[in-house]
Protein backbone atom coordinates (compact mmCIF):
# COMPACT_ATOMS: atom_id res chain seq x y z
CA UNK A 1 0.00 0.00 0.00
CA UNK A 2 1.03 3.42 -1.11
CA UNK A 3 0.34 6.88 0.79
CA UNK A 4 -0.01 9.73 -1.51
CA UNK A 5 0.15 13.65 -1.00
CA UNK A 6 -1.13 15.52 -3.97
CA UNK A 7 -0.54 19.34 -4.27
CA UNK A 8 -0.65 21.80 -6.39
CA UNK A 9 0.00 25.87 -6.89
CA UNK A 10 2.11 26.46 -4.10
CA UNK A 11 3.49 29.39 -6.03
CA UNK A 12 6.31 29.11 -3.66
CA UNK A 13 4.93 29.14 -0.19
CA UNK A 14 4.40 25.70 1.48
CA UNK A 15 1.89 25.66 4.16
CA UNK A 16 3.38 23.85 7.59
CA UNK A 17 0.06 22.40 7.96
CA UNK A 18 -0.46 20.89 4.41
CA UNK A 19 3.32 19.49 5.12
CA UNK A 20 1.82 18.20 8.92
CA UNK A 21 -1.25 16.52 6.60
CA UNK A 22 1.03 14.83 4.20
CA UNK A 23 3.22 13.60 7.32
CA UNK A 24 2.33 9.71 6.99
CA UNK A 25 2.42 9.84 2.49
CA UNK A 26 4.87 7.91 1.27
CA UNK A 27 5.10 10.08 -1.81
CA UNK A 28 4.15 13.63 -2.81
CA UNK A 29 3.00 14.58 -6.29
CA UNK A 30 2.92 17.93 -7.28
CA UNK A 31 0.96 19.04 -10.07
CA UNK A 32 3.09 22.32 -11.14
CA UNK A 33 3.21 26.04 -10.45
CA UNK A 34 5.83 25.01 -7.80
CA UNK A 35 6.80 28.44 -7.62
CA UNK A 36 10.73 28.15 -7.01
CA UNK A 37 13.20 25.71 -7.30
CA UNK A 38 13.77 25.94 -2.74
CA UNK A 39 10.29 25.16 -2.80
CA UNK A 40 10.36 21.81 -4.79
CA UNK A 41 13.97 21.51 -2.91
CA UNK A 42 11.97 21.50 0.41
CA UNK A 43 9.06 18.71 -0.64
CA UNK A 44 12.08 16.39 -2.11
CA UNK A 45 14.05 16.78 1.19
CA UNK A 46 10.52 16.34 3.27
CA UNK A 47 9.45 12.85 0.94
CA UNK A 48 10.29 11.03 -2.40
CA UNK A 49 8.62 13.79 -4.43
CA UNK A 50 6.87 13.52 -8.60
CA UNK A 51 6.59 16.93 -10.08
CA UNK A 52 5.40 18.70 -13.09
CA UNK A 53 6.27 22.24 -14.05
CA UNK A 54 3.11 24.66 -14.31
CA UNK A 55 2.63 27.76 -16.33
CA UNK A 56 4.40 29.96 -13.99
CA UNK A 57 7.45 27.81 -13.21
CA UNK A 58 10.66 29.44 -14.42
CA UNK A 59 13.39 27.76 -16.47
CA UNK A 60 15.22 26.85 -13.18
CA UNK A 61 11.56 24.50 -12.37
CA UNK A 62 11.33 23.63 -15.87
CA UNK A 63 15.01 22.14 -15.88
CA UNK A 64 14.28 19.70 -13.15
CA UNK A 65 10.00 18.67 -13.87
CA UNK A 66 8.78 17.46 -16.98
CA UNK A 67 5.48 18.94 -18.84
CA UNK A 68 4.24 15.98 -18.33
CA UNK A 69 4.43 12.18 -16.56
CA UNK A 70 3.05 9.07 -16.92
CA UNK A 71 4.37 6.57 -14.04
CA UNK A 72 2.53 3.42 -12.28
CA UNK A 73 2.37 3.21 -8.94
CA UNK A 74 1.12 -0.21 -7.40
CA UNK A 75 -1.05 -1.32 -10.16
CA UNK A 76 -2.77 2.20 -11.18
CA UNK A 77 -1.17 4.12 -14.21
CA UNK A 78 -0.97 7.52 -13.60
CA UNK A 79 -0.84 10.89 -16.51
CA UNK A 80 0.06 13.99 -14.49
CA UNK A 81 -0.35 17.74 -16.11
CA UNK A 82 -0.64 21.21 -14.94
CA UNK A 83 -3.01 22.15 -17.33
CA UNK A 84 -5.41 19.44 -17.85
CA UNK A 85 -9.06 20.62 -17.20
CA UNK A 86 -11.71 18.19 -16.06
CA UNK A 87 -14.14 15.15 -17.76
CA UNK A 88 -15.81 17.43 -20.86
CA UNK A 89 -13.78 19.76 -20.94
CA UNK A 90 -10.00 18.70 -20.77
CA UNK A 91 -7.33 20.86 -22.06
CA UNK A 92 -6.27 19.15 -25.99
CA UNK A 93 -2.88 18.11 -24.33
CA UNK A 94 -4.64 15.99 -21.27
CA UNK A 95 -7.06 14.51 -23.48
CA UNK A 96 -4.28 13.41 -25.43
CA UNK A 97 -2.71 12.06 -22.76
CA UNK A 98 -5.41 10.06 -21.33
CA UNK A 99 -6.65 8.71 -25.05
CA UNK A 100 -3.05 7.28 -25.56
CA UNK A 101 -2.21 6.49 -22.34
CA UNK A 102 -4.98 5.21 -20.97
CA UNK A 103 -4.65 6.09 -17.15
CA UNK A 104 -6.30 4.92 -14.66
CA UNK A 105 -5.57 8.45 -12.47
CA UNK A 106 -5.16 11.53 -14.64
CA UNK A 107 -4.07 14.49 -12.18
CA UNK A 108 -3.48 18.02 -13.15
CA UNK A 109 -4.11 21.80 -11.17
CA UNK A 110 -3.95 24.94 -12.86
CA UNK A 111 -7.31 25.61 -11.79
CA UNK A 112 -7.14 26.60 -7.58
CA UNK A 113 -10.79 24.27 -7.11
CA UNK A 114 -10.50 21.17 -5.73
CA UNK A 115 -12.40 18.33 -8.30
CA UNK A 116 -12.37 14.58 -7.64
CA UNK A 117 -14.67 13.80 -10.89
CA UNK A 118 -14.72 10.04 -12.34
CA UNK A 119 -15.09 9.93 -15.81
CA UNK A 120 -17.44 7.51 -17.07
CA UNK A 121 -16.29 8.13 -21.01
CA UNK A 122 -12.32 7.59 -20.41
CA UNK A 123 -12.71 5.22 -17.34
CA UNK A 124 -10.48 7.21 -15.52
CA UNK A 125 -10.42 9.38 -12.00
CA UNK A 126 -9.59 12.88 -12.60
CA UNK A 127 -7.82 14.86 -9.43
CA UNK A 128 -7.16 18.02 -8.85
CA UNK A 129 -5.99 19.17 -5.59
CA UNK A 130 -7.06 22.72 -5.78
CA UNK A 131 -4.03 25.26 -4.67
CA UNK A 132 -2.04 25.03 -1.60
CA UNK A 133 -0.42 28.23 -1.58
CA UNK A 134 -1.44 32.13 -0.55
CA UNK A 135 -1.21 33.32 -4.39
CA UNK A 136 -4.52 33.59 -6.21
CA UNK A 137 -7.94 33.97 -6.34
CA UNK A 138 -8.70 30.85 -4.11
CA UNK A 139 -10.24 31.62 -0.54
CA UNK A 140 -9.50 27.91 0.76
CA UNK A 141 -5.93 25.94 0.83
CA UNK A 142 -6.68 22.66 0.13
CA UNK A 143 -4.83 19.36 -1.09
CA UNK A 144 -5.56 15.79 -1.36
CA UNK A 145 -4.33 12.25 0.59
CA UNK A 146 -5.09 9.08 -0.42
CA UNK A 147 -4.09 5.06 -0.51
CA UNK A 148 -3.02 2.92 -3.72
CA UNK A 149 -3.45 -1.06 -3.14
CA UNK A 150 -3.59 -2.76 -6.30
CA UNK A 151 -5.64 -1.51 -8.64
CA UNK A 152 -7.46 0.45 -6.18
CA UNK A 153 -7.51 3.96 -4.81
CA UNK A 154 -9.06 4.38 -1.84
CA UNK A 155 -9.52 6.66 1.75
CA UNK A 156 -9.51 10.03 0.04
CA UNK A 157 -9.15 12.65 2.45
CA UNK A 158 -9.20 16.56 1.88
CA UNK A 159 -7.23 18.93 3.68
CA UNK A 160 -8.98 22.22 3.73
CA UNK A 161 -8.04 25.31 5.52
CA UNK A 162 -8.66 28.84 4.96
CA UNK A 163 -6.30 31.31 3.59
CA UNK A 164 -6.47 34.00 5.88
Amino acid sequence: MTTIGLISDTHGFLNPRVLAFFVSCDEIWHAGDIGSPTTLHALQAYKPTRAVYGNIDGTEVRHVCPETLVFRVEDIRVAMIHIGGYPGRYSAMARKMITEEKPALFVCGHSHILKVIYDKKHEVLTLNPGAAGNSGFHQMVTALRFKIEGDMIFDMEIFEQSRS
